[in-house]
């Protein structure tokens, strides 16, 4: 049986809550602004994390890694701009 999309929503958002503290600490934080129906979550980094010369890293060692090891039907997550 296929999980309707806001189930899967809730589980990106329940993985996002590992990852928070980590964030939070540094004086970051991340939004979820978009789960796509093809695993593609997207993202928006705050605080000090979005304008931080490692977020590129975070978002693909941190963020996408613990995503796609929590929520297996994550294929890859994007970073979208303050503005988007």
């Amino acid at each position: 049986m296929a999980e309707n999309g806001n189930g899967l929503r809730q589980r990106v958002e329940d993985a996002l809550d590992i990852i928070r503290p980590a964030l939070q600490a540094d004086g970051g934080d991340v939004e979820l602004v978009d789960v796509g129906e093809n695993g593609v979550v997207k993202v928006r980094l705050q605080g000090a994390c979005g304008g931080c010369p490692m977020a590129t890293m975070t978002l693909q060692m941190g963020i996408e890694r613990t995503l796609k090891q929590e929520v297996p039907e994550v294929t890859a997550v994007e970073s979208v701009s303050p503005l988007e």
